[in-house]
């Protein structure tokens, strides 16, 4: 496990090596194919979608989402903090369990019964099972947003869209009723 993310950082180091390998022909007087300075121009969304699943987060980052990282990284750590503390309250509650079921002295003084306790330590555990798949859905959707926010990169939205309403001329002349919408990007 020790091993994994230095072996996940140096893949990810060298996808993007590879992927950054082809630079083009600067010597060319072709003004077309000259490198643009323009970032979004540059921009792949594969490798924000590997950035985000390396270190979740980084993906956002190389899309230049920088107010979704504490959301990435809030979700990761709330997942975490609710797999700690229902694993905690599994291992007293069962630990009661089977002190009551040893005919040992548990630390709720044999308020509860050991039904009771196995009951509560179950749903501490089903709880803790839920947060690891919680876990795992923040780290998915993690991935997925960097993915398709990467693909949204060269979507342009201007401020000039406008949206005309008008009689349809064509209609008109034929002697019908018609309206024309026309929108202009």
């Amino acid at each position: 496990m020790k091993l994994a993310l230095p072996l996940l950082l140096s893949l990810a180091m060298a996808a993007g090596t590879a992927c950054s390998a082809q630079v083009p022909d600067t010597l060319s007087t072709d003004t077309a194919s000259a490198p643009t300075l323009d970032w979004r121009a540059r921009h792949q969304p594969v490798r924000a979608a590997i950035y985000s699943a390396v270190l979740p987060g980084a993906g956002q980052v190389y899309n230049r989402k920088y107010w979704k990282v504490p959301i990435v990284l809030g979700g990761l750590g709330v997942s975490y903090w609710f797999i700690q503390d229902n694993n905690k309250e599994y291992q007293r509650y069962k630990s009661a369990y089977l002190d009551v079921v040893n005919n040992r002295p548990d630390e709720f003084n044999g308020i509860y019964s050991g039904d009771q306790l196995r009951n509560v330590a179950d749903t501490y555990h089903r709880w803790r099972d839920l947060s690891y798949v919680a876990t795992g859905l923040v780290y998915a959707l993690n991935i997925m947003d960097a993915s398709v926010d990467g693909y949204f990169v060269r979507f342009d939205v201007s401020n000039d869209l406008t949206v005309q309403a008008g009689p349809s001329l064509g209609l008109a002349a034929q002697g019908a009723f018609g309206l024309s919408l026309r929108v202009d990007l």
